[in-house]
């Protein structure tokens, strides 16, 4: 990563992308709410659905990051 600012472009992609991943989030943290509701549900597939929800997270805050111009102290 380089410490150029970002161009109008690439803050609107990073912008695209960042909607599209708390979506998948959104719907995640649905589908694990409901899943957790269901005692018979597979406890493996449950967890698959929380580190995926996690690495969205993950992913979400970086992009965040990137939107953020450093503010040089």
């Amino acid at each position: 990563m380089t410490d150029l600012p970002l161009t109008e472009e690439e803050q609107a992609q990073i912008r695209e992308r960042l909607h599209a991943l708390e979506i998948e989030h959104h719907d995640l943290d649905d589908v694990i709410r409901r899943l957790c509701a269901d005692p018979r549900q597979d406890q493996l597939q449950l967890q698959r659905l929380k580190k995926r929800k996690l690495l969205l997270k993950d992913q979400i805050q970086r992009l965040r990051a990137r939107l953020i111009p450093d503010i040089i102290a």
